[in-house]
């Protein structure tokens, strides 16, 4: 039936150690020790020469910086999950792990611990504050890796890279120079984002618009009939302007097309210039353009050859002489509307005006448009073909509905910049000559040498080395075993949050870099991790978690049941405390029911008795597994996490544990043939169920299938097979015996009988298929044998057969009476409000259809109770 070959172990049965295992299971006391059993026993080690088909997964590189959060641990719960199954199928598979050298964040970091001891990196110059880096990557970085042990992670341990490691370092390198030479890198003087506290540019998706409460101040430039208004929220560019733009059909300005007006404050006269990118429906319909600190009037400005003032130096400080000079950006604001307002100048001014604003991504500091000489990527023919790749179907975007926002992105690309103002990174590899110059060094090149040259002083955005991840760190540019065997990877799993931060660089580059073979087969994105609420967990909100503190509380495992069972494909994610401990119930759940199967002989050894020797009880439980194991391996297929978990989840609580484990009871008290058969069919399903659980609960599940196998790991265990097996008759049989034990126990509690509280019941099976199973729905339903006083005082028909219960003795039939009675008065009351409001016509033409629906379902509600309680007051004993 089940697919077991070469799970069984050749020593005795390992329910002969089932005492070894403690009452309760306490996740601190084995998960520290079997990881590390994992890794020294190589389980997770990758052989690039192995027969074995490949499957690869790269680690989305954690920062150097970071600390393990829940975006991490929802992250690699996932990717564990796949690769823990991939490997049992028998995949060599690889999960690639190192970290990012987080360029901006980890200068940043180092720059404050100097800060403590007075200094700057400029008191220690480059060099040393660099090897200072280096020294507090050695001491303080990577705390997230010992984090990630904790959380189960089954990486490659013997292969963790680093994006500034010497491999990766060359790879760089290596694809600067191909770039170079193909004139796809270049450097020129464009528009950049610049943080003023970073010091350096970032990237347009390393910016985050928020609406901020501002200003709009309308000014007039000019005078009389040749004056135009223009309107601002950043009145201090207003001294670099070079031109007023207006759309060339614009009458109300066409008079003054290649005239000149006077700038206000700055006695300098200013072009006015037609252009079609003016809206003449917004505002004045005219715009001020200053070129060196705006990205579209950067534009105009080249249409039109004006010149580029910078009036802000990298600190945002004016830098114009006159009595602006020195000031910040906002003081220089408030200074020169007072200016303007002291001359007449202002038209109108609104405040609080709301509008969209970007801030740096890491330090929240308002962005500064800044005009700079920096190097870029020409993006074009590279996002031509990684829209391309995904078109074509060589790679797979999961959930598919996510491939609109990938070409949105990939299909309107601007040039990237690369070249950030640190010190921390790769530097870029050009050096300049004394008369002009320009050497571009690739990794086996010397640098050009004498007086007067000089390397480039800017480094290589990080997103530049993380974009070459998928093969780098299998020793690109270098043609080794690994990269051979492991590229192309075979999925990306990553958050939608960063499809463009990371997705689309690394589909740029692998196309690239090997030759039109793209990085991945498939991409499959998830959500973002909320609160329970839904709300994004921020420091600022007050609801952020540290996943260590409820591992610390309930286990890894729970935590990482509780991510997978939260995790559709593209949605976020909420989670609550709540969940987790759900989850270890769970866990406690397998760990009880395992333990009480093992306790009463549940084993693996021998075959498994054919179906015509087991009881109808065990053909369905058979049937039910392989269905699971068929209805599981198509939602791993799929990444659907959420799915699977939730069908394991019921299968093994529902259907394994309190179903099948609670019928067989009966069976195993009664002994013999039919007793073994039971224990062979117990051991079988609970080591395919273990196998199923261990990719998302991998701790649990490794103690305990150990224990009930005697064989060495679960880990490198045969994931399990649908063996075919199908019994449709005994799943039908079993769900008519689930049918009348549900609802029996449902009239018992209407009666208000305790679960545990034995009733006197004559049960009518025959023409049943329940004949055989009468024991076993007795002890479910705690009920006795009929005596000679047996008076039944209610007859429950169910499924064709009939449960007599004598309930005479057992509750308060008065109170009871009076409990129902005032219950179907509720009722009645509700009915009649519905039925008020159903009939009144003026309301019904009136109200919304989701309305009207509601007061229908409720009315259906009362009814449905009206006529349950009249049964259940006709049930009664008469008193």
């Amino acid at each position: 039936m089940t697919d077991t070959t070469n799970q069984r172990p050749a020593s005795t049965p390992a329910g002969d150690d089932a005492a070894t295992l403690p009452t309760t299971y306490a996740p601190a006391d084995v998960e520290g020790e079997l990881y590390e059993r994992w890794v020294e026993r190589g389980y997770f080690t990758a052989d690039a020469k192995s027969d074995k088909p490949p499957y690869t997964i790269v680690i989305p590189p954690p920062n150097v910086t970071g600390s393990l959060h829940l975006g991490h641990a929802f992250e690699h719960t996932l990717i564990d999950a796949l690769v823990r199954r991939k490997r049992m199928q028998g995949y060599e598979a690889l999960w690639q792990p190192g970290m990012d050298h987080a360029g901006i964040a980890t200068q940043n970091v180092v720059e404050r611990e100097l800060a403590k001891e007075g200094k700057s990196r400029h008191d220690l110059g480059r060099e040393a504050f660099v090897d200072r880096v280096w020294q507090w990557k050695a001491e303080s970085g990577g705390q997230i890796s010992g984090q990630m042990r904790r959380l189960g992670d089954g990486v490659d341990w013997s292969r963790e890279r680093f994006t500034m490691d010497e491999g990766l370092s060359q790879a760089v390198q290596t694809i600067f120079k191909k770039l170079f030479d193909d004139e796809l890198i270049y450097r020129a003087e464009r528009i950049i984002n610049w943080c003023p506290r970073c010091l350096t540019a970032i990237s347009d998706i390393e910016v985050e618009y928020q609406d901020d409460d501002g200003e709009l101040v309308s000014i007039r430039y000019g005078e009389g009939d040749a004056s135009i208004v223009v309107a601002t929220t950043r009145a201090e560019t207003m001294l670099g302007d070079t031109a007023v733009a207006v759309h060339p059909e614009d009458e109300r300005y066409r008079h003054l097309v290649g005239t000149e007006i006077e700038l206000p404050l700055t006695g300098r006269r200013i072009p006015v210039v037609a252009d079609e990118h003016v809206d003449p429906e917004f505002g004045t319909g005219a715009v001020k353009v200053t070129p060196a600190h705006d990205p579209n009037d950067f534009e105009i400005g080249q249409r039109h050859g004006l010149p580029s003032i910078a009036v802000m130096d990298e600190h945002a400080v004016i830098t114009v002489h006159g009595p602006f000079q020195g000031l910040d950006r906002l003081e220089a604001r408030s200074a020169i509307v007072g200016a303007l307002r002291a001359e007449g100048r202002i038209v109108a001014e609104k405040r609080p005006y709301v509008h969209s604003v970007g801030h740096c991504s890491r330090c929240k500091t308002t962005i500064e448009p800044r005009l700079s000489m920096q190097w870029w990527v020409k993006v074009g023919p590279l996002a031509q073909a990684a829209g391309d790749a995904v078109r074509d179907g060589r790679v797979k975007i999961h959930p598919q509905e996510m491939e609109k926002r990938y070409f949105d992105w990939v299909d309107n690309l601007h040039d990237w910049c690369i070249s950030r103002q640190l010190w921390w990174g790769h530097r870029i590899p050009v050096w300049y000559g004394p008369n002009g110059e320009v050497v571009c060094v690739g990794p086996d090149e010397q640098p050009p040498t004498g007086e007067g040259w000089s390397q480039d002083t800017d480094v290589l955005d990080t997103w530049f080395s993380s974009g070459l991840w998928p093969f780098s760190t299998l020793g690109w540019p270098e043609q080794t075993d690994s990269l051979a065997k492991f590229y192309p990877n075979s999925v990306l799993v990553t958050g939608y949050d960063i499809l463009f931060f990371w997705v689309a660089r690394m589909m740029m580059f692998g196309l690239y870099a090997m030759d039109g073979t793209p990085p991945f087969h498939t991409i499959a994105l998830h959500g973002m991790v909320r609160d329970q609420n839904g709300k994004k967990m921020s420091k600022s909100f007050g609801n952020v978690v540290n996943p260590l503190d409820w591992m610390d509380k309930y286990g890894s495992d729970a935590l990482r049941f509780t991510l997978a069972r939260g995790a559709n494909p593209g949605v976020d994610v909420p989670i609550g405390e709540d969940w987790v401990q759900a989850a270890r119930n769970f866990a406690n759940k397998i760990w009880n029911a395992t333990r009480f199967a093992l306790m009463n002989g549940a084993t693996v050894e021998g075959p498994l008795p054919a179906p015509q020797e087991l009881t109808a009880t065990d053909r369905w439980i058979l049937s039910r597994l392989n269905s699971t194991v068929a209805e599981v391996d198509a939602f791993y297929e799929d990444y659907q996490f959420s799915k699977l978990s939730e069908a394991l989840y019921h299968f093994a609580w529902d259907e394994v544990f309190d179903w099948y484990v609670e019928l067989s009871k009966t069976t195993l008290a009664a002994g013999g043939p039919q007793a073994d058969a039971v224990r062979r069919v117990l051991g079988e399903v609970l080591d395919v169920t273990l196998r199923l659980l261990h990719p998302v609960v991998p701790f649990v599940t490794e103690t305990l299938w150990t224990t009930l196998t005697g064989a060495e790991s679960v880990v490198i265990a045969d994931w399990p097979k649908d063996s075919g097996y199908r019994d449709a008759e005994a799943e039908a049989e079993i769900a008519t015996l689930q049918q009348v034990v549900t609802e029996v126990r449902r009239f018992r509690s209407d009666q208000g009988l305790k679960p545990g509280q034995r009733v006197p019941a004559r049960l009518d099976l025959a023409g049943t298929v329940l004949a055989d199973h009468e024991e076993a729905i007795r002890a479910l339903l705690r009920l006795t044998r009929p005596d000679d006083g047996f008076a039944a005082t209610a007859s429950l028909p169910v499924a064709g057969a009939t449960v007599a219960l004598d309930l005479s003795g057992t509750i308060d039939v008065a109170a009871e009476r009076k409990r129902l009675a005032k219950d179907l008065a509720a009722a009645e009351k509700e009915k009649a409000q519905t039925a008020g409001k159903l009939g009144n016509e003026a309301f019904l033409a009136k109200a919304p259809d989701d309305v009207v629906a509601k007061i229908r379902a409720r009315q259906e509600a009362a009814e449905a109770d009206i006529a349950r309680i009249t049964a259940q007051l006709a049930s009664l004993p008469q008193a």
